[in-house]
């Protein structure tokens, strides 16, 4: 396993120097869940929700999410994002949402932290628009699937986990 970069030989918390690091093309995949009640999902599935368009709004949502990602976590550096999309699909067999973000960038650092924090806030939006029928939906499976560029090159997760 790799040191842990975020702290500094005295053990302190820091923003790690990313100036030695090449210019290269990032991408950063990620992939989260919502349950909820049948009912709920068919709310969803026919558009009739009383809040509005849920999916279209929590696509606009984990957009927004990607781009504030060093402004919610204190260590990430900002990123200019040359490309972000998140798509939704409806698994009706079990209720759930998915969620699937891909952040691009060319830089010195990962967009990793912004593909999770776009999944993980475009379900909370699902969340949020639907809470009034269903406060007992739950999100998990929230995971990097898979993340290319930079000095460690590509890594994909393993499927059966």
């Amino acid at each position: 396993m790799s040191e842990l970069t975020h702290f500094n030989d005295a053990g302190q918390a820091h923003m790690v120097n990313i100036v030695a690091k090449d210019i290269t093309h990032r991408i950063g995949v990620a992939e989260g869940f919502i349950s909820m009640s049948p009912e709920t999902f068919e709310l969803v599935k026919q558009g009739n929700a009383k809040k509005g368009d849920v999916i279209g709004i929590a696509r606009v949502a984990s957009i927004m999410a990607s781009k504030k990602t060093s402004e919610l976590i204190p260590l990430c550096h900002p990123i200019a994002l040359t490309r972000v999309s998140v798509d939704f699909e409806l698994l009706e067999t079990t209720h759930q949402i998915r969620c699937i973000a891909t952040c691009e960038t060319h830089g010195r650092t990962g967009v990793e932290m912004e593909a999770l924090t776009a999944v993980q806030v475009g379900l909370l939006t699902i969340y949020d628009m639907l809470k009034a029928v269903d406060r007992g939906m739950k999100m998990d499976g929230i995971r990097l699937l898979e993340k290319h560029g930079g000095k460690s090159g590509d890594w994909v997760a393993n499927p059966a986990n």
